[in-house]
């Protein structure tokens, strides 16, 4: 058990068998206006952020609802349906990757790229905007409304101005759309069909909107930074993968499990008392579900703290479980295999430019997020 900075009492769950019961539990809660009421019973001036409203933050029956709203979209006929504009990103991406590192800064340097600034981070949000039909190159406002969203500490402003701004612009988009009759086969025409039928309100489509950009690039982002840094320090396992590329599909679930991209789970209650591993954690507790600690759990994965690629004993947690599970998880999967297959065949020897030690993580607790990743691309 801790107590976050607002004083609120948490409580941890880390063990792979406790995680997974958990996660398929509905005991455990998320519906977030019932844990706003909750904390406001507690201690005073702790904000859980009840401005978005999306499927991570409600429980049956509205979760029931928005998830089938969007579900189609990510089913994996959808979804592989995706993969050719996926791998045009990613060599376009990748071609511009080319040109920076044949552009040393000085005469005596050798170019190094930042894969987090470069690759990372715009392939997926470039997905994520050809998937809602967004303009690309806003790009940088929705990695500036995610930041302020994901890592608030303290002071709710950022988060509150975040949460506005998106959704100015959210329904901007949409009335403009409604005045000019534009419906291109895209979701967010989906997210507007729905509200015409009563399905969704102005601010439900806000927040699966919010949802989808911030859920629909952060996982992928954190994957890839976090998979490369991961071959770097393994060249065994970087020539095991490089020798036989078709094996990547499994080497990205051995990189989900090894550094999970999420790594601390929506914050959860218990709405009556639960016995979790012989400890009975009361009615009205706040819980954290860390999937994280799950996916090294030695009673789980046999020398976990390896990076295994491939690894027998399978089963991560990194999309969490239950009705709550990743719906986005099939679509980085894609994005993940893609994206580190044409990296690994275009520059094969590539190295870090920094020492790891001076490596930069951002400052959060639900993800397992690089700030930059510097390489030198051979």
């Amino acid at each position: 058990m801790l107590h976050s900075d607002g004083g609120l009492r948490l409580w941890i769950i880390p063990r792979y068998d406790d995680v997974r019961a958990a996660l398929f539990d509905r005991r455990f809660a998320q519906d977030l206006r019932r844990a706003q009421a909750l904390a406001d019973s507690q201690v005073e001036g702790v904000n859980l952020g009840t401005e978005i409203t999306h499927m991570l933050s409600s429980d049956p029956p509205d979760h029931t609802r928005l998830r089938r709203v969007v579900q189609a979209a990510f089913s994996r006929k959808r979804v592989e349906a995706m993969r050719p504009m996926v791998e045009r990103i990613t060599l376009e991406l990748l071609d511009g990757l080319d040109a920076a590192a044949a552009r040393p800064t000085t005469r005596t340097t050798t170019a190094t790229v930042d894969l987090v600034r470069d690759f990372a981070f715009p392939l997926p949000i470039l997905v994520v905007c050809e998937l809602l039909g967004f303009p690309p190159e806003d790009r940088d406002l929705y990695r500036n409304w995610s930041t302020a969203i994901v890592t608030q500490e303290g002071d709710h402003t950022a988060f509150k101005r975040a949460v506005q701004e998106m959704g100015s612009y959210v329904l901007a988009i949409a009335d403009r759309r409604i005045r000019r009759n534009d419906r291109p086969a895209d979701l967010l025409t989906e997210l507007l069909a729905a509200r015409e039928r009563g399905e969704l309100t102005d601010d439900e489509i806000v927040g699966m909107v919010a949802l989808l950009l911030i859920g629909g690039h952060e996982t992928t982002v954190n994957l890839l930074s976090t998979s490369c840094l991961a071959l770097l320090r393994d060249p065994g396992q970087a020539a095991w993968l490089r020798a036989d590329l078709t094996r990547m599909p499994r080497a990205v679930e051995e990189f989900l499990r090894y550094d999970s991209p999420i790594c601390m789970a929506t914050t959860r209650f218990t709405t009556e008392p639960v016995n979790v591993g012989g400890v009975e954690i009361p009615q009205d507790e706040f819980v954290l579900l860390s999937l994280g600690a799950a996916n090294r759990d030695p009673a789980r994965f046999q020398d976990p703290d390896r990076l295994i690629l491939d690894r027998q004993d399978t089963g991560h947690l990194a999309f969490g479980g239950g009705i709550h599970r990743c719906l986005g998880a099939l679509l980085g999967k894609l994005e993940t295999e893609i994206a580190l297959t044409a990296l690994l065949t275009r520059f094969p020897e590539t190295t870090l430019a920094c020492q790891e030690r001076d490596l930069r993580w951002r400052n959060t607790m639900m993800l397992r997020s690089l700030e930059t990743l510097p390489l030198t691309l051979h």
